[in-house]
């Protein structure tokens, strides 16, 4: 990875209509573009309202192919831009089977590589084990014209192992496209502790790891179209944090943002010589983790 790299973050909010959706993120892109950025990450799933909220096969009509009609547009601005691009796709692999997928396109059009989601929640407002078949990759970093990303998705940035599988794997900077918010009935306080724990469990990724992790987030209200619940407000907070957990850029609540920070390619380096994490790790006492549960 080069010395310095500047990063950027588009947040919107997010509704029916595909077309409309995909300039948002078009907008945001170009935006970063005028910035200075050499990476631009999006959304989870950001040409489409969070169709999750319930379980209706009809959703499955929604997914699309990789490469498909995302990534042939996105591609043609990464390299208008010379910008590399992380986008999120609701991707149908074959009859039957569909994941929640990350595609990284390098600056030149050309996609550098993807990452489907390895964990997949099940909870109110969330039905995502109904639509995605859990990814089957590995954490494994993706290869760029910039330096190697570990691109992970939402649910999985709550996952201490996955953000080290890909620090052990050499990735330079963790990613995570996401799609999440507040239940209607959560009180203010609930609001304020489930945002900053969210943010908080990040920030350790990037302070176990030493290594910098950008955050992307949708804003708004969303609908329940089977009208089973009252949606979801999606809370923003956007962010890049640098490999100390320090804020770098952060987006507000509730508005359509771009953020952008410029990240100091040896820091990682500096700070591990310091806080050697990974050499203190005890490797040959670590074998009950795979367990589900000790006895």
């Amino acid at each position: 990875m080069k010395k310095n790299i500047k990063v950027a973050v588009v947040q919107h909010g997010c509704n029916t209509d595909y077309n409309a959706n995909l300039d948002k993120s078009v907008t945001g892109i170009h935006e970063a573009g005028e910035l200075g950025a050499d990476i631009v990450l999006l959304p989870e799933l950001h040409t489409l309202p969070y169709f999750c909220v319930s379980e209706d096969v009809r959703n499955f009509d929604l997914a699309e192919s990789i490469p498909g009609p995302t990534t042939r547009v996105l591609a043609k601005h990464a390299q208008d831009l010379q910008i590399i691009i992380v986008t999120s796709i609701f991707e149908q692999r074959a009859k039957g089977i569909y994941h929640n997928t990350a595609v990284v396109i390098d600056k030149n059009g050309s996609i550098a590589g993807s990452y489907r989601k390895m964990h997949i929640p099940d909870d109110p407002g969330y039905h995502e084990k109904f639509y995605f078949t859990p990814g089957d990759q590995g954490f494994v970093p993706i290869e760029t014209s910039v330096g190697k990303l570990g691109v992970m998705v939402c649910w999985d940035q709550w996952f201490p192992e996955g953000a080290r599988l890909m620090a052990l794997a050499s990735a330079e900077l963790l990613f995570y496209p996401s799609a999440i918010g507040w239940d209607i009935n959560d009180t203010e306080e609930e609001k304020v502790r489930q945002r900053n724990a969210w943010m908080t469990i990040q920030k350790s990724h990037a302070i176990a790891n030493s290594l910098p992790v950008i955050v992307s987030n949708r804003i708004g209200h969303e609908n329940d179209p089977t009208e089973k619940t009252r949606g979801a407000n999606f809370w923003g907070s956007s962010f890049i944090a640098g490999p100390q957990g320090e804020i770098l850029a952060k987006a507000p609540i509730d508005k359509a943002d771009v953020i952008i920070a410029e990240i100091d390619a040896g820091k990682t380096d500096t700070i591990r010589r310091i806080w050697p994490y990974l050499r203190d790790r005890r490797i040959d006492a670590y074998h009950d983790i795979v367990k589900r549960h000790i006895e």
